[in-house]
C-alpha cells in the first residue's frame, strides 16, 4: 500500500501533470474561438515543430517538469540540427497534445463521476453524466465513489511516466550530440590527467629539492652552505607556488591559455635548481630551442623536470649528464646518471609512466631504465 501511495508524495507527479496540461491552454483558447475544428491546433504543430529552436524549448520544459533534478543528457536542450531531429520534435508535439487531451478529459470527467455517484448515494438525482442519467438513487453508489478517483490517480501517474519515456525517446540526444558529449567528456578526462601530471612533476620536484637541500644542510653543518640551501629551497618553493597557482587557474578557468606554462627555454632554471641541490649537472643544449613548437617545448620541460627529480630523489648528489638537441625535425632529450640501487626498475613509478605518456601523446617515444651502468631517460619527440 505504501508503494502504491508513494507517487502522491513525489513532486514530479504533479510537475509532470502540469506539463501535460500546458498544451491544453492553447487548445482551450482555440476551442473557445472555433469549436467545429478541434484538429486545427494539431495541424499547426507540424510546421512549428520544424523550427530548430522549438526542440530546445521543449527540452528545457521537459527537463524542468518531467525530470527535475536529473543532470544526465537523456533529454537534449540543443536546437534541431538535422531533419531527423525536426521530425522527432513534430512527433513529440503531437504525442504531447494527445496525452494532454487525455489528461484534460480525465481531470474533468473522473472527479465529476465520483461526485455524481456521491449524490446518487445521498438520494439526489444528478443529470449530465450519460451513464447515470436514469439511475435511481441508492446508498450502494457510495461504494463506487472511490473507483473513479483511483482511476484518475492511476491515470495521472501512468501518463506522467509515459510522457517522460517519450521525452527520452523523442527529445533525447541525437547520435551527433552523443558523440559531441563523449568527445567533451574525453577532453575533460584528458585535461584532468594533464593537471595531475603537472602537479606531480612541479610539486614533486619542489618537495624533492627541499628535502635534499634540508638533509644536506643538516649534514654539512656549514652556515654558508645552509644559507645557500635555504635560498634554493625558497626559490624552488616560490616556483612551485607559481606552478600551483597556474594549475588551479586552469581548474577555475577551463579556457585559459597555456602560453604561461614553462618551456625548454626555461630549462636553465631546472638545471640550476638541481646543481644547488648538490647534483653535478653537465648540461648541453644545442639547436634553436625557441623555435620548438609550444606543446613539444612544454612537455619537454616537464619531462626534463621529472627526470631531474628522479635523480635527486633516488640517487642524490651524483653526476648527471643532460643533453637537449633540436634538429632533423625532432627534439632529443637525454638524462643519464650513475645507477643506484634506489632507482626504480623500468615500468614502475608514476613519474616514469608520465614521461612515457607525454612522449606517446606527441607521437614520440621514451626509453627509461638501466643502460651500461647508468640510469637513463631518453626521449625523442617529433617537431611536427
Amino acid at each position: 500500500m505504501a508503494r502504491f501511495l508513494r507517487p502522491l508524495f513525489r513532486g514530479t507527479t504533479y510537475t509532470r501533470f502540469l506539463h501535460l496540461w500546458v498544451p491544453m491552454l492553447v487548445v482551450s483558447v482555440w476551442l473557445w474561438v472555433e469549436m467545429s475544428m478541434p484538429w486545427v491546433p494539431a495541424l499547426i504543430l507540424i510546421p512549428v515543430g520544424l523550427i530548430p529552436a522549438v526542440r530546445r524549448g521543449e527540452g528545457v520544459q521537459a527537463r524542468l517538469l518531467l525530470t527535475p533534478g536529473e543532470q544526465g543528457p537523456e533529454i537534449s536542450v540543443e536546437p534541431s540540427s538535422t531533419w531527423r531531429d525536426r521530425l522527432r520534435t513534430v512527433l513529440w508535439l503531437e504525442a504531447r497534445m494527445v496525452l494532454g487531451g487525455v489528461a484534460a478529459v480525465a481531470t474533468v470527467w473522473l472527479p465529476a463521476l465520483s461526485y455524481t455517484l456521491g449524490e446518487l448515494a445521498y438520494g439526489r438525482v444528478r443529470e449530465g453524466v450519460p451513464v447515470l442519467d436514469e439511475a435511481p438513487p441508492h446508498w450502494a453508489f457510495a461504494l463506487l465513489v472511490p473507483i473513479p478517483l483511483v482511476a484518475f490517480y492511476g491515470l495521472v501517474v501512468g501518463l506522467g511516466e509515459l510522457i517522460t519515456m517519450l521525452a527520452h525517446r523523442l527529445l533525447g540526444p541525437s547520435p551527433a550530440e552523443r558523440l559531441a558529449a563523449l568527445e567533451e567528456r574525453t577532453e575533460q578526462l584528458m585535461e584532468r590527467t594533464r593537471i595531475a601530471r603537472e602537479l606531480h612533476d612541479s610539486i614533486g620536484h619542489a618537495l624533492t629539492v627541499a628535502v635534499v637541500q634540508a638533509g644536506a644542510a643538516r649534514a654539512a653543518g656549514d652556515p654558508a652552505f645552509t644559507d645557500r640551501a635555504l635560498e634554493a629551497i625558497e626559490e624552488t618553493g616560490r616556483t612551485a607556488l607559481e606552478d600551483l597557482e597556474r594549475v588551479l587557474g586552469v581548474l577555475r578557468e577551463s579556457q585559459r591559455p597555456v602560453s604561461s606554462r614553462p618551456t625548454l627555454t626555461d630549462a636553465d632554471r631546472l638545471l640550476e635548481s638541481a646543481r644547488v641541490s648538490g647534483a653535478k649537472v653537465d648540461a648541453e643544449l644545442t639547436g634553436p630551442l625557441d623555435t620548438v613548437p609550444g606543446p613539444v617545448s612544454r612537455e619537454g620541460y616537464r619531462i626534463l623536470q621529472e627526470s631531474l627529480t628522479n635523480v635527486l630523489r633516488h640517487a642524490g648528489a651524483v653526476p648527471v649528464r643532460v643533453r637537449v638537441t633540436v634538429g632533423d625535425g625532432r627534439l632529443d632529450l637525454l638524462v643519464r646518471n650513475p645507477l643506484s640501487a634506489g632507482i626504480p626498475g623500468p615500468g614502475r613509478g608514476s613519474g616514469l609512466r608520465g614521461i612515457r605518456e607525454r612522449a606517446a601523446l606527441l607521437g614520440g617515444r621514451a626509453r627509461t631504465g638501466p643502460d651500461e651502468g647508468d640510469w637513463q631517460v631518453h626521449v625523442e619527440l617529433p617537431l611536427r
